[in-house]
């Protein structure tokens, strides 16, 4: 183990920006370059970061306050938090990049990069900290900064969409702290080290089952994992659209991160949770994508879709083995490039639409003057559908090759819940291409008919750099995958020794 103060700076540096940015208010660019730089330099500590603690093996942890754990607040720079932090990061600086050449009214305002900030440190707060009730600031610095920054939209319904939000997340927290009180009831605790060491010793505690299930909740809520998702369409689609791409791409990924702590560290032997898990990613696999086929906006469409992308990555989580957790891992990563690409997409025709909308009645054939945005939702949308040689394509093959691995080895009793999920999810996935490449066909192929004379399509409207960029980044994934499954298979193999964990946060601690 390693103690250093640089375990928090994925947090602090986009934290300790908001000052400044806000300062700069009255000053628009200076802020959004100031912004700009403050996540490229965080990105880049947060870069240092993982290879550092991939190469050592080892993690790095910052008590605050000098406070030895249990008894302060750990930050932990381990293989699984380093990997998500380093997600978030590398797709929010694509979402800076968008905003500073988006033309919404959203992003001229003066509180939208202070906001930007708080939402990409509360994320990444929530990714490294080390102690549950951290956790519980850390998404409520989340859903502040997403619900404020939905409510200043231009969409009409971005208000409405905000409030709905902030009422299932009132709930979420409200399960979250009923869940942390039990814990602490039980164990006396809040350190997740030293919690996974006292639930190891005593799993017998009367209410941790009624903990496990408040923090499974809270962490579906937060993911919009079916039936939990009735949010998540209203909100994600009347965000501005640097915000939706993050939102539905990486900020989903915190419920994501806490089902794998919950699952590898805190209750490793609570099966009746991967068996949920595994129901719930299949019927999201299928709900989302019917959902996203019969949807009439391109941007709602790719938030039904999430759904469907988060439900393979719980499938994973349910079959709980390395090769799968593994592979949930890559999907996690790749699913964040690709869906914040399509969404910066669908945010580029509705600026150059004639009414700003991404409504299918209104980007139809709007397509055919921009014809290289064409091209890269082509290409995005292979990636989303698992086609080679997209990275999509690496993701989908890994999963189902762990569900394979393990229906092989598995025995007869137990293959129901190998090749059940298998068969639903592969036909299911077949879904994908139908809903995509209709909106390409609408898109690009049918011709533009305004419903008014003085109906064009705009010469110009957002810029198509950072999608085009993140689309590349995709593709190249795709053909050389090696790095991203080799630190994925090594993060599968750390979460597989929980000891580890708790001997790097708290030495003198032991797993029985």
């Amino acid at each position: 183990m390693r103690t250093s103060l640089l375990a928090l700076l994925p947090f602090l540096i986009p934290f300790s920006a908001i000052p400044v940015a806000v300062l700069l208010r009255r000053r628009p660019r200076a802020q959004a370059w100031w912004a700009f730089g403050s996540v490229l330099l965080s990105f880049a500590a947060t870069s240092g970061l993982l290879w550092v603690v991939w190469r050592e093996g080892q993690p790095i942890v910052f008590q605050m306050g000098a406070w030895a754990a249990p008894f302060g607040i750990s930050f932990v720079v381990d293989l699984l938090s380093a990997f998500f932090a380093f997600m978030a990061q590398l797709v929010f600086v694509f979402g800076f990049l968008y905003a500073l050449g988006a033309k919404d009214k959203a992003v001229q305002h003066n509180t939208f990069y202070p906001l930007f900030l708080a939402l990409l440190a509360g994320l990444s707060g929530g990714f490294l900290t080390g102690d549950i009730f951290n956790l519980f600031v850390m998404i409520e610095l989340v859903v502040i900064a997403g619900v404020v920054l939905t409510a200043i939209s231009d969409d009409r319904y971005g208000a409405e969409a905000a409030y709905k939000y902030f009422l299932i997340s009132t709930v979420a927290s409200f399960t979250l702290l009923f869940g942390i009180g039990s814990l602490y009831a039980s164990y006396g605790t809040l350190n997740m080290a030293d919690l996974a060491r006292r639930i190891a010793a005593d799993p017998n505690q009367p209410l941790l089952p009624a903990a496990l299930v408040f923090l499974a909740v809270t962490f579906a809520v937060k993911s919009a994992a079916v039936p939990f998702h009735f949010w998540q369409p209203d909100f994600h689609t009347a965000s501005p659209t640097p915000v939706s791409a993050m939102l539905s791409s990486v900020v989903v990924k915190l419920g994501v991160y806490g089902f794998m702590r919950l699952t590898t560290l805190l209750a490793p032997q609570a099966d009746w949770l991967r068996v949920a898990l595994l129901v719930i990613g299949v019927v999201g696999v299928i709900f989302g994508g019917l959902g996203a086929a019969g949807t009439h906006n391109v941007k709602r469409m790719f938030a039904y879709s999430t759904l469907a992308q988060i439900g393979f990555i719980y499938v994973g989580l349910g079959w709980g083995t390395p090769p799968a957790l593994a592979a949930a891992l890559v999907f996690a990563f790749n699913h964040a490039l690709v869906k914040s690409a399509m969404l910066m997409l669908s945010g580029y025709l509705a600026s150059r639409a004639p009414v700003k909308s991404a409504a299918f009645q209104v980007v139809r054939g709007t397509g055919k003057y921009a014809p290289l945005a064409g091209v890269v939702f082509f290409l995005g949308s292979m990636a989303l559908a698992g086609l080679p040689p997209m990275n999509g394509f690496v993701s989908k093959l890994a999963l189902f090759q762990s569900g394979i691995a393990a229906l092989q080895a598995t025995t007869p009793e137990a293959a129901l819940g190998y090749w059940l999920p298998l068969l639903l999810i592969g036909v299911a996935g077949i879904l994908t291409v139908t809903y995509t490449m209709r909106a390409l066909m609408r898109i690009w192929w049918e011709p533009f008919e305004p419903r008014t004379p003085e109906e064009k399509v705009k010469p110009y409207g957002d810029s198509l750099l950072a999608p085009a960029s993140l689309v590349a980044l995709c593709l190249v994934l795709g053909i050389w995958a090696q790095p991203l499954l080799h630190v994925a298979q090594d993060t599968s193999a750390w979460l597989a020794q929980p000891e580890r964990y708790v001997a790097s946060v708290n030495p003198e601690g032991r797993m029985r």
